[in-house]
C-alpha cells in the first residue's frame, strides 16, 4: 500500500543502506526501481480514477522525502516518472493517455522529463510547425535517467505557447546526447540532448498550452522540489544524533518541520492568489538548510566524513545539487541571499 510510512521503510530498509554503493558506483540497482514500482509508488501523481493513490499533496511529499533521504540518485530518476504520469493523465489526446498511462502507473513503462528547454527567456528548445507535427531545433540541457527509463516527456516553444510530446528515450535521427558527469547522483544517468531537426509526429504531442500557463502551474512542482533537500536534511539529524549530538540534530529537525510547514502555507497561498513568491522563498529556505544540515554530518563525524564512500562527503554533494535543480530565478535568488548571510 502507497502510504509515507511505507515509504519510509523501503528507504531506511533498502535504498539507505545502498546510498554510498550507488554513489560509488554511479548505478542504481535495477531492483530500486522495480521495486518502487511493485509497491505503487510509480503511480504516486496518478488520479485515483486511472490507479494513483488517493493521498494528499503533502503526503506525497513526505514520500518524496522520504526517498531522496534514502538513496538521493534513485529518488531523482524515480521522481522524474510522475511527470510522465501527469502529462498522460491530463492530456486530451485520449489514444496517448489510453496507450500509455496504465502502463506508466504499475511502471511498466517507465520515463522522465525535460522542461529546461522550453522555459527560460530565451528557450534553449524550439518547435516548429511541419506536415504531420514539429520539427525540433536546440537543446535540453539536463535530461534524467537516458538508458533508464523508457520514454521522454520533452517541453519546447513554439512563439508563447509550449509544446509537450512524448518521445522514445533512445537514439534517433535528429538527437545527439552528450553524457553529463555531476558531482552528486551520477547514477542518475544525466545527459544534455541537442535536437537538430528531429521531429515530433503529432500523435506524439501530449499538449499545447500557453507559456504563461504553465509558469503559473509551477508552485506544485516547486512544494514537490522542495521535499528533496528536506529529505537530506532529515536524514542529516538522524545521523547527527547517532554521532552523540542530539541537540543540534534537534534544532536541525525542528527547522526541517518549520521549513515543511512553509512550504505547505506557501503552496496554499500560491494557488489561492496566484502569486508564487512565497513558496520561492521556502524552497530556498530547505535547500539553505539542507547544506547546513550536510555540514553538520561532516562537523559531527570528524575526519571520517572525509573518506571515500562516507555519508558526510555524499550528502554534502547531494544537498549542493539541490541548489541548482529545478531552481528558477526567484528560488535562485533567494538561495544566494541567504548563503550571503541575510535570512531573506
Amino acid at each position: 500500500m502507497v502510504t509515507v510510512q511505507r515509504a519510509q521503510a523501503l528507504a531506511d530498509d533498502v535504498l539507505f543502506p545502498d546510498a554510498s554503493t550507488v554513489d560509488a558506483e554511479g548505478v542504481v540497482p535495477r531492483r530500486h526501481f522495480d521495486l518502487l514500482a511493485a509497491e505503487g509508488f510509480y503511480g504516486l501523481a496518478a488520479p485515483a480514477e486511472h490507479g494513483g493513490p488517493e493521498i494528499t499533496l503533502a503526503e506525497r511529499s513526505l514520500i518524496f522525502e522520504a526517498f531522496a533521504g534514502g538513496c538521493f540518485a534513485t529518488a531523482f530518476t524515480w521522481a522524474q516518472h510522475q511527470g510522465v504520469v501527469r502529462g498522460l493523465a491530463t492530456t486530451d489526446r485520449s489514444e496517448l493517455r489510453e496507450r500509455h498511462l496504465a502502463d506508466a502507473v504499475r511502471g511498466k513503462l517507465r520515463g522522465g522529463v525535460s522542461f529546461a528547454g522550453a522555459i527560460p527567456q530565451p528557450p534553449r528548445l524550439h518547435a516548429t510547425p511541419v506536415d504531420g507535427g514539429y520539427r525540433l531545433d536546440g537543446e535540453a540541457p539536463f535530461v534524467t535517467g537516458w538508458g533508464l527509463v523508457d520514454v521522454l516527456r520533452l517541453s519546447a516553444r513554439h512563439g508563447e505557447m509550449v509544446v509537450d510530446g512524448l518521445i522514445d528515450a533512445a537514439p534517433a535521427t535528429g538527437i545527439r546526447v552528450e553524457p553529463l558527469t555531476l558531482v552528486a547522483a551520477q547514477a542518475s544517468s544525466t545527459v544534455r540532448l541537442f535536437f537538430d531537426g528531429y521531429h515530433l509526429p503529432t500523435e506524439r504531442v501530449l499538449d499545447e498550452v500557453p507559456l504563461a500557463d504553465v509558469l503559473a502551474a509551477q508552485s506544485a512542482s516547486a512544494r514537490l522540489n522542495g521535499a528533496m533537500p528536506l529529505g537530506l536534511a532529515g536524514r542529516c539529524t538522524r545521523l547527527i544524533a547517532e554521532a552523540g549530538r542530539p541537540v543540534a540534530a534537534d534544532r536541525l529537525e525542528a527547522e526541517r518541520d518549520a521549513v515543511r510547514e512553509q512550504l505547505d502555507a506557501a503552496f496554499a497561498e500560491s494557488t489561492a492568489s496566484g502569486d508564487d513568491s512565497t513558496i520561492a522563498a521556502a524552497r530556498a529556505d530547505a535547500a539553505e538548510l539542507a547544506l547546513r544540515a550536510a555540514g553538520g554530518v561532516v562537523t559531527a563525524a570528524g575526519s571520517s566524513a572525509l573518506l571515500a564512500g562516507a555519508h558526510g562527503q555524499r550528502l554534502v554533494r547531494e544537498a549542493t545539487f539541490t541548489l541548482v535543480a529545478a531552481s528558477r530565478p526567484a528560488i535562485k535568488d533567494g538561495i544566494l541571499t541567504r548563503l550571503a548571510g541575510d535570512s531573506g
